[in-house]
């Protein structure tokens, strides 16, 4: 028994390894921009094309910065709305060992994210915060940033859940390949045998992996001041404002409003009548927007009054400071993939070589790459479909196998580019360097997984 008890402390030592090695998220743009510019002008581009790929990609990305930015607030504050943390709280009381505290934080977290990603994004770092406190005060001993990895790797099932972006695209009437492909019913990419069969089979892994894996000397979560603190009680706005001698002062017109819960009430009732229009009357789906929106309700609900919302604002602002500015450097690279044809060729070339057994496997490959320099999985397709498209044809397996595969590889760039674990690391308050390392390891037990599943089952 001696050999299974070494290897956890064995992959702790590898993911501090990672951490070490991979450069902050804006140095690591600076790279990828440097190493796809490079490739952009090997393949023959003049320095004016590359240079204007990247200047019209490094501002194309302003809605959905502030998107996202909006994302990290508003689901930081709810979060620290009391009835929010106290159904946390329940759920966290229930697991009494650490394997219990896995599972049970894999299937909420995965749950909400296969749903919607977002869900999964912002609130999963906030159920392992909430999980790894609750576990610490009863003497169950888990490694936090571990929890906050196996909490990460467990949203990626949302690739071939209800929000996943290109099998979506490929079943609405109008897309960019309907007179290639024709319409894709969910019922050939997303619940297709191979695709219920694969997120099983890795919510499993996932579980068993996490149990083994999970380090022998854990650092708990008060090792993570600013962590820890996103779980306590949110303190409660004064029903009457105390002066700086103890003396309650008289409240003002305005300090009276602000502790209404009337203007939040008006406010909550125009955002339903938006989203009855833009799901009821338009037929629209869940996007970005009607997502915020349902946030932005949910945290004037949770919080009652503009007095609470507003204080809580104060502490979730400090989560979106990564992605400001660093999206947009970040979408200069997806410029040079996108309006050079560093993307294109470089999917060609593993194209080109693909069989029937290995198109899974190298489109997967392929993809991964990609996903590193475009943090986008629609983008992404948008990138890649045409090609994977006729590559399927050409070594004769089906579309709806190309795009699955592809979406393998997406989230296996997703699960260790800084890109996103910035985010999920900004809504957690700790440095996305310290659990990254351990998503490398989750990331290769989803593309194995995923090159089977949908190498050998019907897809």
């Amino acid at each position: 028994m001696t050999a299974p008890a070494a290897s956890p402390d064995r992959l702790t030592r590898f993911a501090l390894a990672v951490g070490r090695l991979i450069p902050d998220a804006m140095t690591t743009s600076v790279v990828m921009m440097l190493l796809v510019a490079g490739a952009a002008l090997a393949l023959g581009n003049s320095p004016g094309s590359v240079a204007d790929g990247y200047y019209r990609g490094l501002w194309m990305m302003l809605p959905f910065t502030m998107q996202m930015t909006l994302i990290l607030v508003l689901s930081s504050s709810l979060g620290s709305s009391p009835l929010f943390k106290n159904l946390v709280a329940r759920l966290a009381r229930l697991p009494r060992s650490p394997g219990q505290v896995f599972v049970l934080a894999i299937l909420v977290a995965g749950s909400l994210s296969y749903l919607y990603w977002g869900l999964g994004l912002t609130l999963g770092p906030i159920i392992a915060i909430y999980f790894a406190r609750e576990a610490e005060s009863r003497g169950v001993r888990v490694d936090f940033p571990f929890l906050l990895s196996v909490t990460a790797a467990s949203t990626s099932v949302w690739q071939f859940g209800l929000s996943a972006s290109a099998p979506l695209l490929m079943n609405t009437p109008g897309h960019f390949l309907e007179k290639t492909t024709g319409l894709m019913p969910l019922s050939t990419t997303i619940w297709a045998p191979a695709s219920l069969a694969f997120v099983a089979a890795f919510v499993f892994a996932l579980m068993a992996a996490a149990r083994l894996l999970h380090p022998r000397s854990p650092t708990p979560i008060s090792g993570f001041p600013d962590a820890y603190r996103l779980a306590e009680p949110v303190r409660a706005a004064e029903a009457e404002p105390i002066g700086e001698t103890g003396i309650r002062v008289e409240e003002s017109m305005s300090d009276r409003i602000e502790r209404n819960s009337f203007p939040t009430l008006l406010l909550i009732g125009a955002l339903v009548l938006w989203l009855y229009q833009h799901f009821a009357v338009k037929d629209l789906g869940l996007d970005l927007n009607s997502l915020n929106t349902m946030l932005l309700g949910g945290c004037l609900l949770l919080h009652r009054n503009v007095r609470n919302f507003s204080n809580s604002l104060k502490s979730a602002i400090t989560a979106c400071w990564p992605i400001v500015v660093l999206y947009h450097l970040y979408a200069g690279v997806a410029g040079l993939i996108q309006f050079t044809p560093v993307g294109e060729s470089f999917a060609a070339a593993f194209a080109s070589i693909s069989t029937r057994l290995t198109f899974p496997l190298l489109t997967a490959l392929a993809s991964t790459v990609v996903a590193l320099f475009v943090p986008s999985s629609g983008g992404q397709w948008v990138i890649q479909g045409f090609v994977t498209a006729n590559a399927a044809e050409a070594v004769g397996v089906s579309v709806q196998r190309g795009l699955l595969a592809l979406s393998v590889g997406d989230q296996m760039g997703n699960l260790v580019t800084p890109f996103w674990a910035a985010i999920m690391a900004g809504v957690a308050r700790v440095d996305f360097r310290r659990f990254i390392g351990y998503s490398v390891v989750f990331s290769l037990i989803w593309l194995v997984l995923g090159i089977l599943a949908f190498t050998f089952l019907p897809a």
